[in-house]
């Protein structure tokens, strides 16, 4: 193939229509960043020159899902663009049934709302935030059973997203009449966008059905950790992604995802599940809060845009393109003798802020700190995922560039390289910093801080 002949990666599309970017001055950053409580979170998009805060509902949609959408129909019940998407979410799980969501919170707060007790347990491979956020909220607990390699930012291991079997069996034995359901996460977010490999999802089946529980999978990430099975996993070399896909999602009983993802759409997910009894529960709780169960929450035109997201991210040229880029950028930081999170993940590169930042303390929030200076030196958001996001549970403390999908080209991504190297120059001199207010959930939004001087 043309793309494995030259080390320039070539994006797998041509641009149509084009944002123009904003160029701010250093005293108009610096300005922003008081005014926000040093939280990025808060800044205006028009404040941003390059934004990496996050690959969810960020991504650019094709001239196919753009006609999609003009044939959205707007019906409140039984829609003709409700059966597209459910017919396409039916033949990519293999599960009877689906329910549409406004995005993958809310199939998260269903699930556990109908399918959670108080004092219940949650093992997962690791939660991601708004994860463990929904099983709190419900009073239960959220465990992480990461595999040994994922304690090792610098292990190299193929896939550092599996789940502990071992331990999670251990936890089953005795603690089984606690625990309803296991959580796997796909790719594994909270650790690098680490790969869960498929023969650990054949395992913690195995395991789930030893005990009598079921499996859940989040397929937010579901192509790219497909993409790495081929790539990575033995006996799986030039499989094609459908057919790795249907492998996977064969060993759950229900998914919650975001299309906001691997949906390659602005807004929406949903909830597809095997039980009958719970499939009723739920759709009696959508009702409630989020809408009718043939939209969701969602415009017909949504839940087109979404089902041809859900064809279009298992092309692997797009998946290839998605894959290099991350790794490129991981490759510059390395040369630069920038930490990352090795190897690199599928959506986004993870700077180890515990490791460029030595002399700062846990308490003084290193990974705010580098955030902060991202933005302050070239207009470039990112997103902490350490001691703030997670408190004393954070494993890392790290700055998540994620990449956006279909949005940037090369010259950005170098642009990103560049400023990298050049906060890595002054690392040594950036200040921690202090909460000054925080709420009681999910900190990392809205939180305020403000810098430590030394």
């Amino acid at each position: 193939m043309i793309h494995d002949e030259w080390r320039t990666i070539i994006e797998p599309f041509r641009i149509k229509s084009v944002e123009p970017l904003h160029f701010t001055t250093q005293d108009e950053r610096d300005r922003a960043l008081e005014r926000t409580g040093f939280n990025v979170f808060g800044l205006s998009a028009a404040e941003v020159l390059i934004d990496l805060l996050t690959d969810s509902g960020t991504g650019a949609m094709s001239v196919e899902q753009w006609a999609a959408i003009q044939r959205g129909d707007e019906s409140y019940a039984g829609s003709s663009s409700y059966e597209r998407f459910a017919s396409v979410v039916h033949d990519l799980t293999g599960l009877p049934h689906v329910i549409p969501v406004h995005q993958g919170r809310a199939a998260e707060r269903i699930l556990f709302a109908e399918a959670l007790q108080p004092g219940q347990i949650v093992p997962s491979n690791t939660h991601f935030d708004t994860t463990r956020a929904n099983i709190e909220y419900d009073r239960a607990v959220a465990v992480d059973l990461p595999c040994p390699e994922a304690a090792d930012t610098q292990n190299e291991a193929p896939f550092k997203g599996d789940l502990d079997v071992d331990r999670l069996d251990a936890l089953l034995a005795a603690e089984h009449e606690r625990i309803p359901l296991v959580f796997l996460t796909v790719t594994n977010n909270t650790i690098g966008g680490q790969p869960v490999s498929m023969a650990n999802v054949r395992a913690v089946r195995k395991v789930c059905d030893r005990y009598g529980k079921p499996l859940f999978i989040d397929a937010a990430r579901f192509a790219e950790n497909c993409w790495f099975i081929i790539q990575r996993e033995d006996g799986y070399a030039g499989a094609e992604p459908a057919d790795v896909a249907h492998e996977l999602f064969a060993f759950a009983d229900g998914v919650t995802m975001s299309a906001k993802k691997d949906g390659l759409a602005n807004i929406g997910g949903f909830l597809a599940l095997k039980d009958d009894e719970l499939a009723a529960r739920c759709r009696n709780n959508l009702i409630l809060t989020e809408g009718f169960p043939t939209y969701g929450g969602l415009a017909g035109r949504d839940l087109e845009a979404i089902a041809q997201g859900l064809v279009e991210v298992l092309d692997a040229d797009y998946l290839r393109y998605r894959v290099r880029t991350a790794e490129y950028l991981a490759q510059r930081c390395w040369d630069a003798g920038v930490t990352t999170v090795r190897p690199a993940g599928g959506h986004a590169v993870y700077l180890d802020a515990g490791a460029m930042l030595p002399h700062l303390r846990r308490d003084e929030f290193p990974a705010q700190s580098l955030t902060i200076e991202l933005y302050r030196r070239a207009g470039i958001r990112g997103v902490e995922v350490g001691s703030v996001m997670f408190g004393p549970a954070a494993q890392h403390e790290l700055v998540r560039l994620a990449l956006p999908r279909r949005v940037y080209t090369q010259s950005h991504v170098d642009f990103v390289a560049e400023v990298i190297e050049s906060v890595a120059v002054d690392a040594a001199k950036l200040p921690g910093y202090r909460i000054t207010w925080e709420p009681p959930f999910l900190r990392h939004f809205t939180a305020r801080f403000e810098p430590i001087e030394r």
